[in-house]
């Protein structure tokens, strides 16, 4: 029924207030890619932003907390830093400690993880065979967190009502305000 209600409002409108309207949207959207894009690059991660999705590094993050990261390629990851890392096959990155680095006599360097909250290291959240995380796993260190700010982001994944809720009340409240302008 909300969904009606939003296209009964864009029905109402003149071209002139539609054509503007999705102006709006798209300079919001290009606004937000750039933003994105330049925190990219100033924080040299692909992911300059990630949310803490289970319990894993309580006390030191809680679900919910929103991470700022940096990825500077020349920096040396130590034992005791939290690193995000995504390992193949599997969607989610992980948010996780340092607990162990291991340099081999070719330079290359390898960490072993562990959650601040779990008994055992991360070896069996690592795909089958692989004992350490390379470098090249790493999305970015953990510089900095906003507490509780992502649980937006839980809620609407854990339950799709609520997001989809959510967007029919956000398009039909914005076309609406724009029909009474």
């Amino acid at each position: 029924m909300e969904i009606q209600a939003v296209f009964d409002d864009l029905r109402r409108m003149n071209k002139r207030q539609v054509y503007f309207q999705f102006l709006n949207i798209a300079m919001i959207v290009a606004s937000a890619l750039m933003i994105w894009k330049g925190l990219m690059v100033v924080s040299g991660s692909e992911s300059p932003i990630v949310v803490v999705l289970s319990g894993s590094m309580e006390p030191a993050f809680f679900r919910g907390d929103l991470l700022f990261l940096t990825n500077y390629q020349e920096d040396e990851i130590q034992a005791g830093e939290i690193v995000v890392f995504k390992i193949e096959g599997r969607d989610i990155p992980i948010v996780h400690r340092v607990i162990k680095v291991h340099e081999k006599p070719d330079g290359k360097v390898k960490f072993l993880t562990k959650g601040d909250n779990n008994e055992v290291d991360d070896r069996e959240l690592y795909k089958p065979g692989q004992l350490w995380v390379e470098r090249n796993h790493v999305l970015g260190r953990a510089r900095g967190f906003v507490p509780y700010i992502g649980i937006v982001t839980i809620l609407m994944n854990d339950y799709p009502k609520l997001k989809n809720e959510l967007e029919v009340w956000t398009q039909h409240s914005f076309f609406h305000q724009s029909w009474k302008s």
